[in-house]
């Protein structure tokens, strides 16, 4: 279970455009019941919110991670105006469960099942809390699968090298500096942002960059990375993995392509995915 991810249902008859004029992801081409990362930009083009959109039934749902200061439902609700639009927060009443190994999860009543996962291959099961999130989760463990704790979780997010807000960077970070200009569709027209987003794209750069990295040795978050004599740079997130340790740095834009090290060591260089 993937606890405290804040539930958002967005309706009306508006909701698709709604949502699209606002939010980076391409909202009115997504199709039923998948899910996409996306972002809610202050008019600045700054990070507001970072979540996972779905369509589901002609509605959309919001998957938001816990740890993130403002609910992008309450951030979303002064923007309704006029429109038929109704914003509303699930999040007690529902529960998302991630199945990460390709398994098909039986689809009943009051199950909205979304993928990829908003952890990577596999899918989402939004279900109502209590009885039914238990029931699904024993029938999962019945099954074989094994439920994975927290650090367990976190460890995969740094191997697969995704960026997460409030570890990785923090509210009012650039997405180019972020790693998640792939959240971003550039077809669409405006958006909230849309056009200090272009600026950074076309005319400049982000001042820092988030780097996926490995070493052969031990690193942890808070080690300073170091280009030549310089530091450029710190380790945001770190965990073992069979090569040695996965990481993601945040570093100087000007010395993103120079060989990094660390006081362990170097680092080789990844792709944030």
């Amino acid at each position: 279970m993937l606890s405290g991810w804040g539930v958002t249902a967005v309706g009306g008859t508006d909701a698709g455009s709604w949502l699209h004029d606002l939010v980076t992801a391409d909202v009115e081409g997504l199709p039923d019941r998948v899910s996409r990362r996306c972002l809610l930009l202050t008019p600045t083009g700054r990070i507001r919110a970072d979540f996972h959109i779905a369509a589901v039934d002609g509605s959309y749902l919001l998957l938001q991670a816990p740890d993130q200061p403002d609910r992008v439902g309450a951030i979303l609700r002064p923007y309704v105006l006029s429109s038929d639009v109704e914003v509303t927060d699930v999040g007690g009443r529902s529960e998302v469960v991630a199945v990460l190994d390709g398994s098909a999860v039986e689809v009943v009543t009051g199950y909205v099942v979304l993928s990829p996962s908003v952890l990577g291959p596999g899918c989402d099961v939004v279900v109502p809390s209590g009885d039914a999130s238990a029931r699904l989760r024993d029938r999962l463990r019945a099954s074989g699968l094994t439920e994975s704790g927290a650090g367990d979780l976190e460890a995969r997010r740094i191997r697969r090298g995704e960026p997460r807000m409030g570890v990785d960077f923090g509210p009012g970070a650039l997405p180019a500096e972020a790693g998640l200009e792939d959240t971003i569709d550039f077809s669409k027209g405006c958006f909230l942002g849309q056009e200090s987003v272009a600026k950074v794209r076309n005319l400049g750069h982000p001042p820092r960059v988030l780097l996926h990295v490995r070493s052969g040795a031990r690193i942890a978050p808070g080690a300073r990375v170091v280009a030549g004599a310089t530091v450029v740079g710190e380790v945001t997130s770190a965990a073992e993995d069979p090569d040695g340790y996965a990481a993601i740095v945040r570093v100087r834009w000007d010395a993103a392509s120079e060989q990094l090290t660390t006081d362990a060591g170097p680092l080789s260089l990844q792709r944030v995915e």
